[in-house]
């Protein structure tokens, strides 16, 4: 009875399948039984060599279109062990959480920064909502994935870092997490 059982019981032969990202253009294999199979699975990126140090993680769902997988984007985090590395003694950060109108869908912004030296509550009070009115700006004009590509090669940061600038010189400017909701 239970030699019949395992004769019956066919294997079934798993390979990898190729999946393509067109923000970062590395090559990903994920292993699996078929495309279908491998449809809504989650992979993580390190980005931290090819961002010359800047510990971003990036995730992507893949979706089987046109008989080839494809990467889309979710969310982008920066690693908690870069931050605290980049905080030193005698400096504030602030940090804010809000949600922005794409032209695609909505997403949440995590902005952080890093001030030169302490400053006082008003100051980085100005600093928060200054950021905020520029993010919902910006993203309002752009799509969810022109903005994983902005942010990736920190053409956001580098704007926002000099709006700022007239208000107080920062240290670190950064956008902690970013997720598309759509």
């Amino acid at each position: 009875m239970a030699e019949q059982q395992v004769k019956a019981k066919k294997t079934i032969k798993k390979s990898f399948f190729e999946v393509k990202s067109g923000l970062t253009g590395t090559k990903m294999s994920l292993y699996g039984t078929s495309m279908e199979e491998l449809n809504g699975r989650v992979i993580r990126l390190d980005l931290t060599r090819s961002l010359r140090g800047k510990s971003l993680e990036l995730k992507l769902r893949v979706k089987h279109e046109n008989n080839a997988l494809v990467g889309e984007p979710i969310s982008l985090a920066l690693a908690g062990s870069f931050i605290r590395r980049m905080i030193r003694k005698g400096t504030d950060y602030i940090e804010d959480s809000f949600q922005v109108e794409c032209r695609d869908g909505k997403a949440i912004i995590k902005p952080f920064m890093i001030t030169r030296n302490k400053v006082s509550r008003g100051v980085r009070n100005s600093l928060r909502v200054e950021t905020k009115k520029f993010l919902e700006g910006y993203s309002k004009a752009r799509t969810g994935r022109e903005l994983f590509g902005d942010i990736m090669s920190n053409k956001i940061q580098k704007e926002l870092s000099l709006k700022l600038k007239k208000i107080y010189p920062l240290a670190l400017c950064e956008i902690r997490v970013f997720e598309v909701n759509k």
